[in-house]
């Protein structure tokens, strides 16, 4: 997954409006209006960076003669004390865009270190880690992307990308096979084929789903020995439907669920509760008042 020129453009505009970073009233009070700086973006501590592209995306809105130099690519890991970027350009951009655009850059990197690290507790296994919908509201193409950035695989962008019936939906629609059917006479009905993933919470409804012959099962909550029964029985049954395991996966219990033989694992906690890794931006140079 890559960012766009004009989402990125898009997040930057509507995070310095909330911003107002048009009256920027103590910078343009004490900060000389032809001043010139040049500053460095510094990680304060260990982790993977991403969100260079905010960093770049805030300035250039702000004003398009700031220059902002990476040291560094969305991806790499970085460590204490590292120089992320550079920046020049005059005193009062670079200082009203600061807050706004290590915000981006701050949850984007936290978001990819703990992405990295869940990847390393999953080790060598042929499991893939998922992301979910449980990003920020308006910032789910920055966090779709970090989570990338960290080494994971980002999974149904938005609610048209496919279908997963939830146990709301299987509720409402009367069950497994009756909401399943519901959902394929209304891609035959539209003219469209998406994918079809159910949930499921007991290995009853994980069968029942596996007769139903759809592409992927959620196993939501289910203890390892119950999903490795279930592992069993798909590859018992020659079904290419793929599992993927999810609910309250930590950085503890992540090896043992991927060790079940499930294809995939999505931890909702990627993009909803990370913490931002600890970023600063320090002028280190001026070059007088022109």
């Amino acid at each position: 997954m890559q960012l766009t020129t004009e989402v990125v453009r898009a997040a930057a505009t509507a995070a310095l409006a909330e911003d107002q970073a048009v009256d920027d009233v103590t910078t343009r009070w004490s900060v000389p209006a032809e001043l010139q700086v040049e500053a460095t973006v510094i990680a304060k501590q260990a982790g993977r960076v991403a969100g260079l592209s905010l960093l770049e995306g805030v300035f250039a809105t702000i004003d398009p003669g700031v220059t902002v130099r990476p040291a560094v690519a969305d991806g790499d890991p970085v460590r204490p004390g590292q120089a992320l970027a550079s920046i020049s350009g005059t005193a009062r951009s670079i200082i009203t865009g600061e807050r706004v655009a290590l915000n981006f850059v701050q949850r984007m990197s936290g978001i990819a270190t703990l992405t990295a690290a869940f990847v390393a507790a999953i080790g060598a296994r042929p499991v893939r880690l998922l992301d979910t919908r449980k990003t920020a509201p308006g910032l789910r193409a920055m966090d779709k992307y970090a989570v990338h950035c960290g080494g994971g695989t980002n999974h149904r962008l938005d609610l048209a990308a496919m279908v997963l019936l939830k146990e709301n939906h299987l509720a409402a629609a009367g069950g497994i096979r009756a909401g399943v059917r519901a959902v394929r006479d209304g891609m035959t009905a539209e003219g469209r084929g998406l994918p079809i993933e159910v949930e499921v919470t007991t290995a009853a409804e994980a069968y029942e789903a596996l007769d139903c012959q759809v592409e992927w099962l959620l196993l939501d909550n289910l203890p390892p020995a119950e999903m490795a029964g279930i592992v069993e029985r798909r590859n018992a049954s020659g079904s290419a439907a793929r599992l993927e395991a999810s609910g309250t996966i930590t950085l503890d219990t992540v090896a043992d669920v991927a060790a079940t033989g499930v294809d995939a694992v999505s931890v909702g906690a990627l993009t909803h509760s990370p913490t931002a890794l600890d970023i600063s931006l320090l002028v280190v140079r001026d070059h007088g008042v022109n």
